[in-house]
């Protein structure tokens, strides 16, 4: 399966008009055939990083791309994608593959809602890596190193919980970067951990953040609300 994850770039007047026309036309467009859902609907949130920009991961068969392309290009979604472009500055897109240990792999999407139901709101916290050492070597540190670490914590008290872990589908963006995907469950240490400095025993010798100064000092993270509809939240 891939993952195309797309960040647009809303002009700020046509916010709910966008966000409509991906639930109503995007989301429904997709759930009439077998080949693609839209899984996640996300909110760059205020307050933390550029204005008005949208972040939305579509899952795709295996085989289907090509097909979807098309459709967009000289399709029935041609004119859709007109009209929705009418509505954003912008949009940049890639596609991911889930790496070996990422918890999804794959998407049942008869398990994905399609009607638009209302859920609570739910934070993710993305983080995207570019790292100066091959790129399997860092997605095995990521492993290693922090996925499994976490797994260690008991359930409940950790900060994160990491649902998905990507890679760059080859050709269709710079290729040395891979994407965590995190929920955040204990709102109040994501407070605390954006008021305070990193404890001293976190930046010391063994401690995450010095090892994996050893594969990357390139990242950046984005603090993500999905909407209330969003199909997986």
């Amino acid at each position: 399966m891939l993952f195309l994850h797309e960040t647009h770039k809303v002009k700020g007047k046509c916010e709910d008009e966008f966000e409509a026309t991906m639930r109503d036309g995007w989301m429904k467009r997709l759930a009439e055939g077998d080949e693609a859902r839209l899984l996640w609907y996300a909110h760059h949130a205020h307050g933390s990083g550029a204005s008005y920009q949208v972040v939305t991961v579509t899952g795709i068969a295996d085989g289907a791309w090509e097909g979807m392309a098309r459709r967009i290009q000289s399709g029935d979604l041609q004119q859709f994608m007109r009209d929705l472009d009418e509505l954003r500055h912008d949009v940049e897109g890639k596609l991911l593959f889930p790496v070996y240990w990422s918890p999804i792999q794959s998407v049942d999407f008869a398990d994905v809602p399609t009607d638009g139901r209302e859920h609570e709101l739910s934070l993710f916290m993305e983080d995207s890596g570019w790292p100066d050492v091959p790129l399997d070597e860092y997605i095995r540190f990521w492993d290693e190193g922090y996925y499994q670490v976490l797994n260690r914590y008991d359930v409940g008290s950790a900060l994160l919980d990491i649902q998905a872990c990507f890679q760059i589908a080859h050709g269709t963006h710079q290729r040395r970067e891979a994407v965590l995907w995190q929920k955040i469950m204990k709102h109040d240490v994501l407070i605390h951990l954006l008021a305070n400095e990193v404890a001293e025993e976190q930046r010391g010798p063994g401690s995450y953040m010095v090892e994996a100064l050893a594969y990357r000092d390139q990242w950046r993270s984005r603090l993500l609300r999905t909407s209330a509809w969003s199909p997986l939240y």
